[in-house]
């Protein structure tokens, strides 16, 4: 039998050494290979035989899987050593080459998007195979695209607007200094020191982690409100008013290739749940012995008093290949081959960047795995949840480069399920306390990662519309708060310095109306978890063909082949269905 060890990942297979002289040569290929597609350019033509027109994404993707794997062996090494100057130059470096060369392809691109009229594009896609979806898509955004000077415009101003305000923002909230008072020492603190304190088993310890962070927030709000405001304006000016969008949530879904009644239809079911997770809210008050909780106290520790089991390393993989296993063998032995190639990288040690990820780079390479491995409870989650996503690519091995991955909402299906049959497996084989804490924390994730997400998607489409209009900053606080007020009904107290939480959350700046990506695979994971759990054995191949299709095909065609429904507001409640199930279980424990 395997013994599984902590340690590092093996990269030769995408490079030996970048010293050496077949890894230059493997740059000048790469760079040979991309001058000689920019020949092309020339010889465009909307009539070209569609035999020829395949040639031509044949090479896209022979480009992008050379640069993939260069990039990858720069990225990975950089990510299991950041300490190293090596792996920080060659990181610049290959960044600035990957670059360089989508720059010299790019013309293709927009050669499909607006140069090609509808009938020939048709006649192209009609022999395109797996890649039709992928072409149509890029076409979806040729209703909204520009003239190349103007776009080039766009992208120059882009530059020094609206990617300088996000920039201002991250400079200016990541130069915050925090000092708190520890015992009877008072320490200084980044956010993401002080953002470890609101899990603290001390309440107090909580409220002033949370209070530390709102003041500094609330102090500086004039300035971070306005960036806020103006990178909301630019959204609309440059979608709505001169790319013709229907509403500002309707670019990204566009983008995510969703249509808009499928996220209303996600939405809507989202808001109506709310009293789901506030009866849990009830339920952790009283596993931590208090009244009510404040909204100081939503992530502590609801079982504190309880000593947390560890879990060997060695154990751990053999649990998470014993759960994919009961499910199914393919994804078991898709589990394995991660393992088997030493694709994965587990130890925690000084330099190696923190958190967790899986990096799929090629359709032909075996995708790796990044964990910082520490023996809790949580860290076995994580490792089910990051094979899950290694799994979801080898299942879409067959496909092209172009359609490998999923889309952003569908890209954390696999994962979350596969926490799921994680918990499912181990519910079976541990004492009640710990399925107490286990149950708890993972309720805690679906609140995170579900109704919060959605609730912060539906204060930006409040706030989109508020500004809009024109409003101020602390008006745009009470939306906020009126919000979190739904959000939490009479479950949680919740203090009015919570109104300028909206500001401390980077994604509503960096990319407005992400966030429900989260609740929407995190909620089909579930949905489809239900569907296992009344149809058993007959769900599998289902669910492997829903895998194995990548992004070949848009989520609402994709899922409802297989009989789900995402634009029907029954198709999420399922999910929610599975949450109310744990929250009983969990009120029957206590």
């Amino acid at each position: 039998m395997t013994e599984h060890q902590l340690g590092k990942w093996d990269l030769s297979e995408l490079a030996k050494d970048p010293k050496s002289p077949a890894f230059q040569k493997q740059i000048q290929e790469l760079e040979k290979q991309s001058k000689k597609f920019e020949k092309i350019k020339s010889k465009l033509d909307p009539k070209i035989p569609s035999e020829k027109f395949m040639n031509i994404l044949h090479q896209v993707e022979e480009i992008s899987e050379k640069m993939s794997m260069i990039g990858g062996y720069a990225s990975l090494s950089y990510s299991s050593d950041t300490q190293s100057d090596e792996a920080t130059s060659l990181m610049t470096k290959m960044s600035k080459l990957g670059s360089e060369i989508s720059n010299k392809i790019l013309f293709f691109d927009l050669w499909w998007k607006t140069q090609v009229d509808d009938k020939n594009a048709k006649r192209l896609m009609k022999n395109a195979g797996e890649v039709t979806e992928y072409l149509s898509h890029k076409r979806l955004f040729a209703k909204y695209a520009l003239s190349e000077p103007e776009e080039r415009i766009i992208n120059t101003l882009d530059v020094t607007g609206v990617s300088a305000l996000v920039k201002l923002y991250d400079k200016i909230t990541n130069a915050y200094e925090y000092k708190m008072k520890i015992g009877n020492k008072t320490k200084k603190m980044t956010r993401e020191e002080l953002t470890n304190y609101v899990r603290s088993t001390n309440s107090k310890v909580r409220e002033t982690a949370y209070k530390t962070i709102l003041t500094k927030y609330t102090e500086n709000k004039g300035v971070i409100g306005e960036i806020y405001q103006n990178i909301v304006l630019n959204w609309r000016d440059e979608g709505i008013e001169i790319r013709g969008y229907k509403s500002p949530i309707s670019m990204r879904n566009i983008g995510n290739d969703v249509d808009d009644k499928t996220i209303e239809s996600l939405l809507s079911v989202c808001r109506k749940n709310s009293p789901v997770f506030q009866k849990f809210f009830i339920q952790k008050a009283k596993m931590l012995k208090m009244k009510k909780l404040r909204r100081y106290d939503l992530y502590a520790p609801a079982a504190a008093n309880i000593k947390e089991k560890n879990y060997s390393y060695n154990n751990s993989v053999k649990l998470v290949f014993e759960s994919l296993g009961k499910f199914s063998e393919t994804l078991e032995e898709f589990a394995r081959k991660v393992f088997n190639e030493n694709h994965i990288d587990s130890s925690v040690r000084q330099g190696k960047r923190d958190g967790a990820f899986c990096s799929t780079l090629t359709p032909k390479i075996t995708p790796y795995v990044l964990v910082n491995f520490t023996g809790k409870s949580r860290d076995v989650f994580t490792l089910a949840h990051e094979l899950g996503h290694a799994v979801h690519s080898q299942a879409a091995q067959d496909r092209s480069i172009l359609v490998q991955d999923a889309p952003l909402p569908l890209a954390e299906t696999a994962s979350t399920f596969s926490e799921l049959l994680l918990y499912d497996n181990l519910s079976d084989k541990i004492s009640d306390n710990e399925k107490k804490i286990m149950l708890s924390e993972k309720i805690d994730d679906l609140y995170a990662t579900i109704l919060r997400q959605s609730f912060f998607t539906i204060f930006e489409v409040d706030a989109h519309e508020q500004i809009g209009k024109g409003t101020t900053v602390d008006e745009i606080s009470k939306t906020y708060l009126k919000n979190l007020k739904e959000q939490f009904g009479n479950s949680v107290n919740l203090s009015e310095d919570f109104a300028i939480e909206w500001s401390c959350i980077p994604h509503f700046y960096h990319t407005p109306f992400y966030c429900y990506a989260y609740s929407f695979g995190n909620l089909l994971a579930l949905s489809l978890f239900q569907r296992y759990k009344k149809e058993g054995e007959d769900f599998v191949p289902s669910y492997i063909e829903i895998l194995a299709a990548g992004g070949s095909k848009k989520p609402e065609k994709l899922l409802l082949e297989h009989g789900f429904d995402i634009r029907s507001p029954k198709f999420w409640q399922e999910g929610f269905d599975y949450v109310r199930e744990q929250v009983r279980t969990l009120s029957s424990l206590n």
